[in-house]
């Protein structure tokens, strides 16, 4: 059986096909649905539109190539915002899709059974609109927090200001309260971290295989961070086509991913290529 996940991200909105618990192939689009949010509270009628229609074109997709279930959910932006559910309805009504908007907690929880499966360790998954770290111990959840940021967050409040950017930062890590991960495997899901691999492995085009794996120090992360910040959007751009649609963003996500390693001491993070989309079957029970 064939099965199609879309997931609707603050960014990017991402499909995956999968068939018999194998992921076939993922394919993203960003559309920056939590465009304004940070300001308005609300989703942006463009941004809504934009989105919808990605989401309705990775439905035909998958349907085209086999699909005989497609689910579809959303997270930090549509559940933040106080017209996410005209959001849900408008693509239920336009393009008869259903929507499940799922929690933080609920997001950390798929991202790690997407990763690691039942295996200990963390992760952190950076977004668009929020960062969850999750941490798995024995089998035993032992730490897991949802934060209200995110790569298009940090655009939004800070620019690519550094200063700003290290104010802003500073406050929201308070909210992750005192956790030490140094003893645990983490990894890292979403685009921050598989864009900081890609650029780490000096690719001209996106190989998931050659990104998957890819281990990122503390101080690799920095190092980009503060080179990034240093570059203008077009120098980044021009820099290479991999970052064309986050060079906006990039900069002050990867000062975030850093400064929340060194808070929580971590040295280094593996980077997955198995994310939120594969962990949402799991947790629906279709592997």
């Amino acid at each position: 059986m064939k099965i199609g996940v879309i997931d609707i991200g603050s960014n990017s909105v991402r499909l995956a096909l999968s068939a018999d618990g194998k992921t076939l192939f993922k394919r993203i689009k960003t559309t920056r649905l939590s465009e304004g949010l940070s300001s308005s509270g609300k989703l942006c009628r463009a941004a809504i539109e934009r989105t919808a229609q990605a989401v309705a074109g990775f439905k035909s997709q998958a349907e085209s190539e086999g699909a005989d279930k497609v689910f579809a959910f959303a997270t930090a932006a549509v559940r933040s915002a106080s017209n996410g559910s005209q959001f849900t309805a408008y693509v239920k009504e336009n393009y008869g899709i259903d929507i499940e908007v799922i929690s933080g907690q609920t997001e950390a929880k798929i991202g790690l059974l997407g990763a690691l499966g039942t295996s200990d360790g963390g992760i952190i998954d950076l977004g668009g609109a929020s960062c969850e770290v999750t941490v798995r111990d024995k089998g035993n959840t032992v730490y897991t927090k949802s934060v209200d940021v995110g790569a298009v967050r940090l655009l939004e409040e800070c620019g690519r200001d550094k200063d700003k950017l290290e104010k802003y930062i500073s406050k929201k890590l308070s909210d992750y309260g005192a956790f030490n991960a140094d003893k645990y495997k983490m990894y890292g899901v979403s685009g921050t971290a598989t864009t900081l691999a890609a650029v780490k492995q000096n690719l001209k085009e996106y190989d998931p295989q050659t990104v998957h794996g890819t281990r990122l120090s503390v101080a690799e992360v920095g190092n980009l961070a503060e080179q990034f910040l240093k570059m203008s959007v077009d120098e980044i751009k021009r820099s290479s086509g991999i970052l064309v649609w986050r060079a906006d963003v990039i900069g002050g996500a990867s000062l975030f991913l850093y400064r929340l390693m060194q808070y929580m001491s971590i040295s280094e993070i593996t980077v997955s290529e198995n994310d939120n989309l594969e962990g949402y079957l799991i947790y629906k029970g279709e592997i």
